[in-house]
């Protein structure tokens, strides 16, 4: 729930997912139903722009990249914060000078980064997607089409209707790097079979040794989608005049439902996709490479349903800081 209040009434939470491609800040207080989102904050920084040639950030990436985080910390020092956590992904995680620009950040911005794993990660998106979760199934995967990587997340859901992770798949694909590496402003038939199959073989062995797709088929499994890619899709399917995050969190697409808003991005221009409303210059390029993901997870699993969710890692660094004051 997201909604205004006064808040020198008490301390706030705070939380920032800086990935491969966003910079994310959300800064919330506990409420009856949750949480109430004081202010947020969320820019395209492009982090990992460039590391599929030489595995490093660079510097014109890194300085975009402060330039958000300033923002960030400006924001943070008009609330009075009870507790906080700043969380680093893919990009960090991979680069050889991730840990170098970590530290830079602590000491120009006083902002503490950790680095965490994928597993992390996973928890993380989990716990943030759980208020998503209907009533009878008995497992969920989350799965979050990142800039740098693409991460699976089966959970087991106990008769409370909390959410347990038991595994967790992390997959070298995310729109920014396969934006790079393959398609460009541009997706030939070559390209997508060439994602469809890497996304495939990532998969196959990770189905098998937890029986996701009978778990799938026989309708025990909620699956839900976050991550720019799906929340993009879900706005271009309801062909809304500019992005609505509460006509798209919670929003259920069917399987050709998801196919024919994928077609349909997939045959515009590039100059198209810069203009639509829901898509913009920042991620025309990126749609196309997150589209190709999308639709081989899709095909790989034929789901019935999708939910997408326009919350993650952020809201359930939240959720588990509000537990634990």
């Amino acid at each position: 729930m997201i909604t205004s209040f006064n808040h020198r009434k008490g301390g706030v939470f705070a939380s920032i997912d800086l990935g491969t491609n966003n910079c994310r800040l959300m800064i919330a207080r506990p409420s009856r139903s949750g949480f109430c989102v004081v202010d947020s904050f969320s820019k395209i920084t492009r982090l990992g722009e460039g590391m599929v040639s030489d595995n490093h950030l660079s510097q014109k990436a890194m300085e975009r990249t402060l330039d958000a985080l300033k923002v960030c910390a400006d924001r943070l020092s008009q609330y009075p914060v009870k507790k906080s956590r700043f969380v680093a992904t893919e990009a960090c995680r991979r680069a050889e000078n991730g840990a170098d620009f970590i530290a830079l950040v602590k000491e120009r911005l006083g902002l503490p980064f950790e680095i965490i794993s994928p597993t992390e990660e996973s928890r993380l998106a989990i716990a943030g997607c759980t208020p998503l979760l209907k009533k009878g199934v008995k497992y969920l995967m989350v799965f979050d089409i990142g800039g740098g990587s693409s991460d699976i997340a089966f959970s087991e859901i106990d008769a409370s209707g909390r959410a347990h992770l038991k595994a967790s798949l992390s997959v070298p694909m995310g729109v920014l790097t396969v934006s790079e590496g393959f398609t460009g402003t541009d997706l030939s038939g070559r390209a997508r079979q060439t994602i469809a199959d890497k996304i495939d073989n990532a998969l196959d062995e990770f189905d098998s040794m937890y029986g996701l797709s009978q778990k799938i088929a026989s309708g025990e499994m909620q699956i839900i989608g976050t991550s720019g890619t799906v929340t993009s899709l879900g706005a271009f399917h309801l062909n809304l005049s500019h992005y609505n995050r509460s006509a798209v969190d919670g929003l259920c697409l069917s399987f050709d439902e998801i196919q024919s808003a994928r077609e349909k991005l997939e045959k515009m221009s590039n100059q198209e996709r810069i203009m639509h409303s829901c898509i913009g210059p920042q991620r025309a390029d990126l749609t196309l490479a997150g589209c190709a993901i999308l639709g081989a997870i899709c095909d790989f699993w034929r789901m019935d349903e999708l939910m997408i969710a326009d919350r993650g890692i952020r809201e359930g660094i939240l959720i588990d800081l509000m537990k634990s004051a």
